[in-house]
Parts: C-alpha cells; sequence; structure tokens
C-alpha cells in the first residue's frame, strides 16, 4: 500500500475507535503511520479525508450487510418470514457494525455543517430503502417504483429507530418474531 491507501485505512480506523469528530488529524498519522504532511498532500484536509474513509467505510459495511441479509432466503417464503428471518440478521449485525452504526448517529447530529456527507448519506439512503423494499417484499427491481419508494421509506424509518433503540439498550432489542408480532398486533 501506497501514503494514500495508508492514511484511509488509518482514518477508517480512527473513525471506528474516535468517531468522526473526535479523530485529529495526528490521530490519523500515528494509525496509518505515515506524515502529516502527507494528508494535505494527498487530501488537502483531514476533513476530506475522513469523508472519503467514511464513504469507503459505508460502502463495505452496505456490501456486507446487504450480503448477510439475503443469505438463506427462502424463495417460497412468506412476506413475514422472510421479514422475520431478515430483522434478526439485521439483529446480530448490529454487534459486529456497532463503531460504524454510532459515527452514522454522531454525523445526524453535525450533518448541516458538513454538506458534503449529507449529499452522500441522501443518496445511500435512496439505495438502501430500494434494497430494504427488494429483500423484504421479495420484488423484483424497478417492477413497482411506488411500492418500492413507500415500503423502502417505511423499513428505513423502522431500522432507524429500531437501531437507535438498540444502542441505548441491546437487552431490549425485540428478535424478529417479535417485530413481526407487534406489526401483526398493529395491522388487527
Amino acid at each position: 500500500m501506497g501514503n494514500r491507501e495508508d492514511l484511509l485505512a488509518g482514518a477508517k480506523r480512527c473513525l471506528i475507535e474516535k468517531g468522526y469528530s473526535r479523530t485529529t488529524a495526528r490521530d490519523i498519522a500515528n494509525a496509518s503511520g505515515v506524515s502529516l504532511a502527507g494528508i494535505g498532500y494527498h487530501f488537502k484536509s483531514k476533513e476530506a479525508l475522513m469523508n472519503e474513509a467514511l464513504f469507503q467505510a459505508m460502502e463495505e459495511w452496505g456490501g456486507e450487510l446487504g450480503a448477510a441479509l439475503t443469505a438463506d432466503v427462502k424463495a417460497e417464503a412468506s412476506p413475514l418470514e422472510r421479514f422475520e428471518a431478515a430483522w434478526d440478521r439485521v439483529v446480530e449485525s448490529f454487534s459486529r457494525l456497532r463503531p460504524l452504526w454510532v459515527v452514522q448517529f454522531e454525523l445526524l447530529g453535525q450533518i448541516d455543517h458538513v454538506p458534503e456527507v449529507r449529499e452522500q448519506l441522501a443518496g445511500a439512503i435512496m439505495e438502501a430503502r430500494l434494497g430494504l423494499a427488494q429483500l423484504f417484499e421479495g420484488i423484483e427491481p424497478g417492477s413497482d417504483p411506488e411500492r418500492e419508494r413507500l415500503t423502502g421509506a417505511f423499513y428505513q424509518a423502522m431500522l432507524t429507530g429500531f437501531l437507535s433503540q438498540w444502542l441505548l439498550d441491546p437487552d431490549s432489542a425485540l428478535s424478529g418474531r417479535e417485530v413481526v408480532t407487534a406489526l401483526r398486533m398493529i395491522a388487527s
């Protein structure tokens, strides 16, 4: 790896260990083994480096979560069975990916001060909504755009709320079966 790649790897480590706003340029230099001047040379600023590291980490996380969610989904499963199984895998991913979830929540509080991150997160949310709609609804991409938009937004809101509760109190996290039971109660 070259200095640029080392800086990105160091910045990703710092994101996970210290968060977005608490990471200093010196932290990144120490984690990467590259001089402070290397940050300016390769990225122009610590913020630009942190943003790129964040975007890469989110992309890696999205791929990992997508693979976890689609693993072992039976084609003949009912929508509620598919939902239950996928939801259990989401909860399992929370522990493993906790540092990245925390960073994303940290950034929500600062979003008005980092417009490039806002733009990236807005695009990621749209992609996530479509993916969630396709996963939980079992529909083909683009086959029903309005259904994808509406159900994807619903699942995204539910996931975000559920995740915020889990971050505060993991022991109270609902299982997939409990979420399906709650949905049935609401619908009846």
